[in-house]
């Protein structure tokens, strides 16, 4: 599959869970990007699910834990602390 075609499925999945991820305790964000390994960017792209902070899965209620694909399309879930709107 070609990063354009790649592109455009994340897109398509995204569309369809963003509301159902958001709803999730510790999520803040849900995009599209490139997965993270060590902290380092590789060049899979992925959806990316951003959380206050990264929680180990047993600690999660199992309706808040986020899986390692969806729909076939790889999830990354990154750490970005707590977002908050300037005014």
């Amino acid at each position: 599959m070609s990063e354009p075609e790649a592109l455009a499925r994340i897109q398509e999945v995204k569309r369809r869970w963003e509301s159902a991820l958001l709803r999730k305790a510790n999520v803040v964000a849900v995009g599209i990007g490139y997965r993270q390994r060590g902290g380092r960017l590789t060049d899979e792209l992925c959806l990316v699910i951003s959380v206050r902070r990264k929680v180990p899965p047993d600690e999660l209620a199992p309706e808040d834990r986020i899986p390692a694909e969806i729909e076939g399309v790889p999830v990354d879930v990154q750490e970005v602390g707590p977002l908050r709107a300037l005014t």
